[in-house]
């Protein structure tokens, strides 16, 4: 018996979330999980022709993020802006961390975009909504264009809000919030998102797959990251279709794994956004990814799979197509003060000028840094709104221009993408194994 089941066992833990995150009877925080922190380099050919560095967004909350800059050919056209926010149950996970700046290289270097990826804060030590906080602060400081590489090499007109997991549903948030103030996104990209509700769907009561965590578990995690403020039954985690229809993002792309038992959640979204007037004609402007015999997180574990490349495939397709809606700028007032921001230097393995944190990832072990951040500065805020369930959904992938910046951008299989017609009562007909959550 391991260590963490003894202690689990003789019952000294008082919230259990194997194999992420423990909380003790005595308030004491384990995160089970650790990655190795990776420096910054502002060589490209350090990592794989792209040149990364630090910054601090909101130096009040110590919000920071890693820029990933790709090389450029003699196209002197400007790069979209992807804003990318990781997984990890909303409690471990890190920017910083091998798994997520392996994956922002690769979607840099493939997308020829210029990528933020967020530094939030964790809970529970820093309850939702933090993280989403953090997300908002993030996206109105690439708005402002206040750093020097946005400002010489970012298009922001074409600024994508995107994350895995947990990551995928502060991505969400954070468009609707945008929505709601007046911030322009050209487009949302979520791959396998955090959603729940009240009551399992019948597809999630009947799984009978194996893996590190269970359905019934994971209606522990919102309760949890929320500090007990809120349940289940949360608007925040079970999106209505007026929310949804309320977004002002041109385009969403919604990718999911077949054998994630969280799939259905996003395929509801996906339908529910096919519906709305801003998805256009037949909901031309939703692009719907389901990567066949895969689980959650597949992505970033094996990314050198045949499955993992076509996602990526498709994620760079979507950042590339051109819209035709026309964009309108940011409020002034919507924007930060400048001041909040300032550069961020790595040095020595070490993170500088920056409070940071443990850094989380799966089946890695490396440098632990202690956490100094402050409380979330912004309002919980819910609004009651009544829920429509669609009972069938349509997906397809579409096709659009490809365009590159001296890059290689092959065209998805589209075998792997197909177009599904099915009750979301129907159960699962085979195993669910989701080796990685949030």
């Amino acid at each position: 018996m391991s260590i963490h089941a003894q202690k689990i066992a003789a019952g000294d833990v008082a919230v259990e979330l194997y194999p992420f995150i423990l909380k003790y009877n005595d308030g004491r925080v384990e995160r089970i999980l650790h990655s190795t922190f990776v420096p910054a380099s502002e060589d490209p050919a350090a990592s794989r022709g792209v040149a990364t560095r630090e910054v601090i967004i909101d130096e009040r909350n110590g919000v920071s993020a890693r820029l990933f800059l790709p090389s450029r050919d003699t196209d002197d056209r400007r790069l979209p802006v992807v804003l990318y926010i990781h997984g990890g149950s909303f409690c471990t996970e890190s920017a910083f961390c091998r798994t997520y700046h392996r994956y922002a290289t690769s979607l840099a270097s493939r997308a020829g975009a210029l990528v933020v990826s967020i530094e939030y804060r964790l809970a529970p030590e820093h309850p939702v909504p933090a993280a989403h906080d953090d997300a908002w602060a993030a996206l109105r400081w690439v708005a402002s264009l206040s750093d020097p590489w946005l400002a010489d090499y970012a298009d922001a007109s074409r600024t994508f809000v995107a994350g895995d997991s947990a990551g995928g549903h502060i991505a969400y948030r954070t468009a609707v919030r945008a929505s709601h103030e007046g911030g322009d996104i050209e487009g949302l990209i979520i791959v396998q998102p955090f959603f729940w509700g009240p009551e399992m769907l019948p597809s999630e009561a009947s799984w009978d797959g194996e893996s590190v965590i269970r359905p019934h578990k994971i209606g522990e995690l919102w309760p949890f990251v929320t500090a007990g403020q809120a349940g289940n039954d949360d608007p925040w985690i079970d999106p209505s279709v007026e929310e949804i229809a309320s977004l002002t993002c041109r385009r969403a792309l919604v990718a999911v794994a077949e054998k994630d038992f969280l799939r259905q959640r996003g395929r509801l979204l996906a339908a529910r956004m096919r519906g709305c007037a801003w998805a256009g004609a037949d909901g031309h402007n939703v692009t719907m990814v389901e990567s066949e015999g895969e689980d959650h997180g597949f992505h970033l574990y094996s990314p050198l799979r045949a499955t993992s490349r076509r996602l990526m495939e498709s994620i760079v397709q979507f950042i590339n197509q051109r819209s035709t809606t026309a964009t309108s700028p940011w409020p002034a007032g919507v924007l930060p003060e400048l001041h909040q921001c300032s550069p961020l230097r790595a040095r020595k393995g070490k993170v500088l000028s920056v409070p940071s944190r443990p850094y989380q990832g799966v089946f890695l072990n490396g440098l632990d840094l202690q956490a100094q951040r402050g409380p979330s500065t912004m309002e919980f805020r819910r609004r009651p709104i009544a829920m429509e369930i669609n009972n069938t959904l349509t997906v397809g992938l579409d096709k659009a221009s490809k365009r590159g910046f001296g890059l290689s951008t092959a065209w998805a299989n589209p075998n792997n993408c197909r177009t599904i017609n099915l009750p979301l009562s129907a159960s699962l007909s085979r195993s669910i194994a989701a080796k990685y959550f949030f």
